[in-house]
């Protein structure tokens, strides 16, 4: 190696130092060379879709999303004895979005700006092409589709049919051995630029500063939160004690955004972020406290030192608790006494009974089929009291009978016969006033309301 070589290289390297930061640009140690990691501006709202053409994946093929931030391109070189002097960097181009054919291109035009620049550091020039042109170049806009085929994942370890030289194009089927799409599965792909953008966005989010509405300082992204759905951002402070004021008086449903009549809601990773681990142990147990409850097939085990929650079978009647595995009946929260039916506390049976009494058709029939006749006969017990205040038996046959109006001379529905509602007495059949014309205690009370 000339010691021109030498210098040019070591002074290159050592401007990349310089220039990125050392998440983007590492150089190697052991050997002149390094790995620069490139992200593209992307344009904003920027929706990409997913098509595989592999035959063994089966991940869904219709993915769509939008996303600020695509996973970078790595340029990974090594500079020989002889660069700049008489030869390029030895490179390799990988990304995970862009296909092996877009790579190749790339491939292709690094090389032609190599000849362009021959006898020169390259490296630099290489970089910005590939920051402000691949998607210009590649003719990428929103939306992009991302097209990942078996060659993605095979392909570039086969060296290229043609070498792509001065403008031609590769054939179809042929890559550049130096463009590698880094790709193991359509659905890690997707995991990966989705949490690779929401990252990207936290770091750019964290540097920015905001007006907290409630404190009215402005802080660092950092030490603030942000509320994805409204777009809404709080310092941590004020959250914080917003929080803990909540989680303690046990909404945990309303870890809303402050802002005035806005839903959107915290997620339990930025409650995590923002309280104590004690007071974030009482939020996550009330939270799924609460979704529990609106579960129908959920219950508690009844012993009051378990409160295990246990799924129950449908249409039975059996809990058994995976914690203590106490048998017991979901209906009562007594040990479980199979067919026979539930045993009504002391201290419910009057709630149970008139409930039961307000009941309709169906919610009876639920009850009965719980309690079995026992609520049956509070119905009855109803109409004997009802029928005891309201009715006087017929003096002939005991027939309960009602009087609606008219006089006090009564004739029963059931025997015929006439009695005297006042006292109960059995009237001749020939002439039924005569006993309130006579003397005796109904005389002249026909027409007498009883009570008067």
């Amino acid at each position: 190696m000339s010691r021109e070589d030498q210098e040019a290289q070591e002074d290159e390297l050592l401007a990349l130092t310089s220039i990125y930061p050392e998440e983007e640009f590492k150089r190697k140690d052991a050997a002149p060379g390094g790995e620069i990691s490139l992200c593209l501006e992307l344009p904003s709202d920027f929706i990409i879709s997913i098509k595989s053409n592999c035959a063994t994946n089966s991940f869904a093929e219709n993915f769509e999303d939008t996303v600020s931030f695509l996973p970078p391109i790595v340029l990974n070189f090594e500079l020989p004895p002889d660069y700049p002097s008489a030869a390029p960097p030895d490179f390799t181009l990988s990304c995970k979005w862009l296909s092996q054919k877009q790579l190749t291109l790339l491939c292709h035009h690094l090389d032609v700006l190599w000849e362009e620049n021959k006898g020169c550091v390259v490296l630099f020039p290489w970089i910005q092409f590939l920051k402000e042109e691949t998607l210009n170049v590649l003719d990428i806009k929103s939306p992009y589709e991302i097209e990942v085929s078996s060659n993605g994942l095979q392909n570039w370890m086969q060296p290229p049919e043609k070498t792509p030289a001065d403008g031609v194009l590769l054939e179809r089927g042929s890559f550049d051995k130096r463009a590698i799409q880094d790709v193991q599965s359509v659905s890690a792909l997707v995991k990966y630029i989705l949490v690779f953008s929401e990252a990207q966005e936290k770091k750019v989010f964290d540097g920015k500063p905001f007006l907290c509405d409630i404190c009215f300082m402005e802080k660092l992204g950092s030490d603030c939160t942000h509320f994805k759905d409204c777009q809404h951002v709080y310092c941590n402070t004020c959250l914080k004690d917003y929080f803990e004021v909540q989680i303690k008086d046990g909404q945990v449903h309303a870890l809303n955004c402050p802002e005035p009549k806005c839903t959107s809601t915290a997620t339990p990773a930025q409650v995590k972020n923002l309280v104590e681990e004690q007071l974030f142990s009482r939020y996550d147990r009330l939270l799924l406290q609460s979704s529990l409850d609106l579960m129908a097939d959920v219950v508690y085990c009844p012993r009051p030192g378990c409160q295990t929650p246990v799924m129950q079978e449908p249409e039975g009647t059996m809990g058994v608790c995976s914690g203590c595995e106490f048998a017991f009946c979901i209906l009562c929260n007594m040990t479980f006494h199979g067919i026979s039916p539930c045993k009504i506390p002391d201290d419910k049976f009057l709630e149970l009974s008139e409930e039961y009494l307000a009941a309709n058709e169906e919610r009876r029939r639920e009850m009965d089929k719980r309690y079995g006749d026992v609520l049956k006969a509070v119905e009855g017990l109803r109409n004997m009291e009802w029928i005891g205040k309201y009715s006087k038996p017929c003096p002939g046959c005991k027939a309960p009978t009602e009087k609606i109006d008219g006089c006090n001379r009564m004739t029963c529905t059931r025997c015929r016969q006439n009695f005297c509602w006042l006292c109960l007495k059995i009237l001749p059949q020939d002439n039924p006033y005569k006993h309130f014309d006579s003397p005796s205690d109904c005389f002249n009370r026909l027409h007498e309301k009883e009570g008067n």
